[in-house]
């Protein structure tokens, strides 16, 4: 309870003066003369006025509550109370107690108790000499401060741990990629999970005899076992592509491409797939990027999961050139926290010219490659109705946050539920 020192100064209370304490030992007049009309043969107001110790007193109160009635110069007992509560509002008050508002202004008024003015403010001054534990407004404001005591604090002892709720590590590293991308002007997009070979592999120009589009590799689909593909024109383009190069330039595969196999329905293995439907819709200039849950049919150890995350981006411009796909690489990691950044020559299925930008980790001391990028190939936007540059790049989620929490086990995100790691990992975004 706060006291404020500027308002409040004094609360009442009540004790019962000399005649209230003497009632309350002998019992009310109008008791007492209640009681008497009950035995007495005479109850003529002469007799009963020499028997009766505050006569007049208890005469009034009786006819007042109606118990009463004179007549023929006798008192004639109409209505004998239930209760006295006069006397319990007398008890309340002796015990301390606070009586019923309504029996306290008849207490007043006989004059049976009376008030007492108690000084809070002294009473709080003196509380608060002995010692506060808390500093408030009202002590910083009355300046009394400066007059209490506050206990002494050992500041050496270790209090008890805290463990406050917080998002998991991998749920705030989505929200930092998904931020950078929004500051660098892209918009996000997204794709189903369960995918057309045709979206995940045909449209990319990846081979239907590749050996990423076996078993052991990717998941199939018992249901749907297999999906629909997009529009004819659009298939057919891929088709020729595939077997001839088409208008592209390229020789093509050379194989006889089959539309059973890209009707296929798979977990995608990438989000990339979902690059690929949205070129067929977009036009220049554009910048999107997606933060999705891919599957690969990997055997589980310290470094692989049949599922991560994986993070694209794509920027469509007639303009857009090798240099400007390096100018967003350079920023993109900047943005991650990445000070030092290279980039070496790489070769990637659907991309010409391809990179892998690779970042310094000071703590421990070497450079690390953390995902792939390039143009588009021909191949992969022609058959989308797209005839200029298309920059792309991804990077798996996990990894980084790997490195830079010196982890060496990717198991530690998902399968182990380690509640002390998860409470004691360091959120350094």
């Amino acid at each position: 309870m706060f006291f404020n020192f500027f308002t409040e100064t004094k609360v009442m209370r009540y004790e019962l003066t000399e005649e209230g304490e003497r009632y309350l030992k002998e019992g009310l007049p109008e008791r007492r003369l209640v009681e008497a009309l009950k035995k007495a043969e005479d109850t003529s107001v002469s007799f009963l006025k020499n028997k009766i110790k505050d006569f007049a007193i208890a005469l009034s109160w009786c006819k007042k509550n109606g118990w009463v009635e004179i007549r023929n110069g006798k008192i004639h007992l109409i209505k004998e109370p239930e209760r006295y509560e006069i006397e319990d509002a007398l008890r309340k008050v002796h015990n301390k107690e606070s009586p019923d508002e309504r029996l306290l202004a008849v207490l007043l008024k006989r004059n049976l108790v009376r008030e007492v003015g108690e000084d809070v403010r002294k009473k709080a001054l003196e509380q608060l000499e002995k010692g506060v534990k808390h500093l408030t407004p009202e002590l910083i404001k009355s300046g009394l401060w400066r007059r209490v005591k506050f206990p002494e604090y050992n500041i050496e002892i270790i209090g008890k741990r805290a463990y406050p709720g917080k998002r998991h590590v991998i749920s705030l590293f989505i929200e930092k990629i998904r931020k950078i991308f929004f500051d660098m002007g892209f918009r996000e997009v997204e794709g189903p999970l369960v995918e057309s070979s045709f979206w995940n592999f045909d449209a990319l120009y990846q081979p239907q005899d590749h050996p990423a589009r076996d078993l052991a590799d990717t998941f199939y689909m018992k249901r749907p076992e297999s999906t629909s593909l997009p529009e004819r024109e659009l298939v057919e383009r891929v088709k020729k592509t595939h077997e001839n190069g088409w208008e592209t330039g390229s020789t093509g595969w050379g194989y006889e491409w089959d539309a059973n196999i890209a009707k296929s329905a798979v977990m995608r293995t990438h989000t990339t797939a979902v690059s690929a439907r949205m070129l067929g819709k977009i036009k220049p200039p554009v910048k999107l990027f997606c933060v999705g849950r891919v599957f690969r049919n990997e055997t589980i150890d310290y470094k692989h999961l049949p599922e991560f995350t994986q993070i694209e981006g794509i920027v469509a411009d007639e303009r857009a050139n090798f240099r400007h796909l390096l100018g967003y690489l350079r920023e993109f990691y900047r943005r991650l926290g990445f000070e030092k950044i290279r980039f070496r020559p790489a070769y990637f299925p659907y991309t010409e010219m391809s990179v892998e930008p690779e970042v310094y980790f000071e703590e421990r001391g070497e450079w690390l490659e953390l995902g792939g990028a390039g143009i588009f190939r021909p191949e992969v936007t022609m058959p989308l109705g797209i005839r200029y540059p298309v920059l792309a790049w991804g990077l798996g989620l996990e990894r980084p946050i790997m490195l830079k929490l010196g982890l060496n086990d990717i198991r530690n995100f998902y399968y182990r539920n380690d509640l002390e790691f998860l409470r004691g990992v360091k959120i350094w975004l």
